[in-house]
């Protein structure tokens, strides 16, 4: 079993290299046999089996946040081209239970395996290119006489992934499984969360890694935000702060001046998820980790603008540039 599984990651791997080298090529969708099918068989079939499905598989050699945007993109996707949402289990049924995220879903192998659906792997696409999204769509329309579920290419894009927002929140609230959640806030504090991303990012630094380059912030940046919201935040509430990372105290010494500061950092990493979920205002990192529980949380985010996922456009979402600054004037729309 160990030998596939190793396998499995090895071709997905070989996968991922060459559709990143070659998706913005011109000839990149005739490496796919959907792209064969519409060109042989067309788009304009007027015989319709039923609406078909959609899936994205969430990466399995990826972190949770990776794997949730994953999972979000292909309901969204789904939606888009108007097919139905199948789902794919995360590789951890821990999170999957945790998220509320299989409950009340078709899955992908019930369809394979017994309604005799196949499956169409799509090419990668431009979400904000016409013609892109017009041939995904064309190609989509040739199989409609058939049973199908299409599977979004690996780590198919998709920027804006709030657009679910509300499917989410309702998924997450709802999972059965965490009737016992155990919180370290107090009702009694005005509770702040923050995230800073370190861990692998530390690595990056040292090896010049430039994915991981682009996602450090020095702690300066966090406790010039933390300070400012302390500042100009006018609650009933007295404050405590619970910082989340992984390191020791010691490697924090800015926060030290902070009263009534907890560090949270040998939480486990759902408790913690759970933590910003649940945060009064939530102050995030440039990670995935962080991002995913903003979505979910139904208080103040304070988040830097410069990410590679867009925000909502709404009151209780407030952009810090690279310099820690941001419009402190928006927090007082929370007195």
């Amino acid at each position: 079993m160990r030998y596939f599984e190793v396998l499995k990651k090895i071709r997905a791997r070989i996968r991922k290299t060459l559709v990143d080298r070659t998706k913005s090529k011109s000839f990149y969708p005739k490496f796919y046999w959907a792209y064969w099918h519409y060109f042989i068989f067309g788009g304009n079939s007027k015989s319709s089996f039923e609406i078909n499905f959609l899936a994205g598989v969430p990466n399995r050699s990826a972190g949770i946040g990776h794997q949730l945007a994953n999972w979000i993109a292909g309901y969204w996707f789904a939606k888009l081209f108007n097919l139905n949402f199948a789902h794919v289990p995360f590789q951890s049924k821990k999170w999957e239970y945790f998220l509320g995220l299989g409950q009340d879903e078709v899955l992908v192998d019930d369809l394979i395996n017994n309604r005799d659906f196949q499956t169409v792997r799509l090419p990668m696409f431009d979400e904000n290119n016409f013609h892109s999204l017009e041939l995904i769509r064309k190609i989509i329309q040739s199989y409609s006489s058939r049973k199908v579920v299409f599977i979004l290419e690996q780590d198919q894009f998709y920027k804006d992934q709030y657009g679910n927002i509300g499917e989410l929140k309702r998924k997450f609230f709802n999972a059965k499984c965490r009737t016992n959640e155990n919180l370290k806030y107090s009702n009694n504090f005005f509770n702040i969360a923050i995230h800073v991303r370190r861990g692998d990012i530390v690595i990056g630094q040292q090896n010049q890694s430039h994915n991981l380059l682009m996602r450090w912030q020095d702690n300066s940046y966090f406790e010039k935000v933390l300070n400012k919201v302390v500042e100009n935040l006018r609650v009933e509430k007295p404050i405590a702060i619970y910082l989340f990372s992984q390191g020791e105290i010691h490697d924090f010494p800015e926060f030290s001046k902070f009263n009534n500061i907890h560090f949270c950092l040998d939480m486990d990493v759902q408790e913690s998820f759970l933590h910003m979920v649940y945060a009064d205002l939530l102050i995030t990192s440039k990670s995935s980790f962080s991002y995913k529980p903003a979505l979910l949380n139904n208080g103040i985010k304070i988040c830097p603008e410069r990410f590679w996922h867009n925000y909502p456009k709404t009151d209780d979402w407030i952009l810090v540039d690279d310099n820690a600054n941001f419009d402190t004037n928006k927090l007082l729309n929370y007195e």
